[in-house]
C-alpha cells in the first residue's frame, strides 16, 4: 500500500489545489472531501470515491476499507493529514471523489415536486443551511441559479454535513430555470418585497417552487415578474428582509404542512 510522508508531495500538492481552487476541481473531475459520515453519505448518494488517505494514529486500515471497497488506500502521516484537513475532528480520513454535473436535465421528479430555486447564494453557510433544511424537509430538488460559487468548495461541503450529497441538485441561468419549471408546469413562487401577498395566503400542494433570493439583493426582476405569484413573509421589526437560508425553511415548511408532511 502506498504511503505520502511529505507535504512537498506532487500529488498532495495537488490535492491542495483542489482543495483552494475551482478551477482545479472542474479540471480533474474530482474534490476532496473529509470525515467517516460525509464520506458513507456521499457513497449513498452515487458518488465515486477515487482515494481514501487515512491517518493510522485515527482511523485504521480496516477502518478506511469499509468505507469504500474499490477506492485506492493511501496512509499519510500527521504532518500531510493536518496541512489537507479542514478541521481537527474528522476522524483522520479524507476522501477523492468524482464529482457530478448538475444539470437541470438530470433531475428525476415526482408527479407532485416541492423544490427550492435558490439565486445566486454566495455564502457557503447560507448554502450550506439550504441544502440541510432540503434534506430535512425530504424536497425533490434544490436549484441554484446563477451560482456565485462552485458547490464542491471545501466550505459548503463542510457546511452542509454531507447534505450536498443527499439532495438532487440541479444549477442553471435564471432563464433557463424559469424555462424548465414551465415547461414541466410547476408553479413558482418568489419571495420578494415587490408586488407580493402573504406567504400563507397561498397553495402549495400542486406542483411548486419556492425561490429565495439573496438578503442584499433580493430576487431579480426576471423572477419578479414571471412568477405564479409573488410571496412576503411578513416582518414586524425595524428591518425588511431575513437571512435567505431561513426565509426557505419558513416557506418550505409551510408547503409541507400543506401537503401533511
Amino acid at each position: 500500500m502506498k504511503q505520502i510522508t511529505s507535504i512537498q508531495n506532487a500529488y498532495i500538492k495537488s490535492l491542495l489545489q483542489l482543495q483552494e481552487k475551482a478551477r482545479a476541481r472542474r479540471q480533474s473531475g474530482t474534490f476532496l472531501m473529509e470525515g467517516k459520515r460525509e464520506i458513507a453519505i456521499a457513497t449513498k448518494g452515487g458518488y465515486i470515491i477515487e482515494t481514501l488517505l487515512f491517518l493510522p494514529e485515527i482511523c485504521s486500515e480496516v477502518e478506511a476499507r469499509q468505507l469504500s471497497e474499490n477506492a485506492e488506500l493511501i496512509e499519510i502521516n500527521k504532518e500531510v493529514y493536518q496541512k489537507l484537513a479542514y478541521r481537527d475532528t474528522t476522524e483522520g480520513i479524507l476522501a477523492v471523489a468524482k464529482i457530478k454535473n448538475f444539470h437541470l436535465t438530470d433531475l428525476k421528479l415526482s408527479k407532485n415536486p416541492l423544490i427550492l430555486v435558490a439565486e445566486a447564494p454566495e455564502k457557503p453557510g447560507n448554502i450550506g443551511a439550504l441544502l440541510r433544511t432540503a434534506d430535512a424537509a425530504n424536497l425533490d430538488a434544490v436549484i441554484i441559479a446563477n451560482p456565485k460559487s462552485d458547490l464542491y468548495n471545501p466550505n459548503i461541503v463542510r457546511s452542509s454535513v454531507g447534505c450536498l450529497f443527499t439532495n438532487q441538485i440541479a444549477t442553471g441561468t435564471t432563464s433557463e430555470i424559469i424555462s424548465f419549471l414551465k415547461e414541466r408546469k410547476i408553479n413558482f413562487y418568489c419571495a420578494t418585497l415587490q408586488n407580493s401577498t402573504g406567504y400563507h395566503t397561498q397553495d402549495y400542494t400542486n406542483p411548486t417552487a419556492l425561490v429565495v433570493g439573496t438578503e442584499a439583493t433580493g430576487l431579480t426582476e426576471e423572477w419578479r415578474k414571471q412568477a405564479t405569484q409573488n410571496i412576503i413573509i411578513p416582518m414586524q421589526g425595524e428591518i425588511d428582509s431575513m437571512n435567505m437560508s431561513v426565509a426557505a425553511a419558513i416557506l418550505i415548511y409551510e408547503a409541507k404542512r400543506q401537503r401533511g408532511f
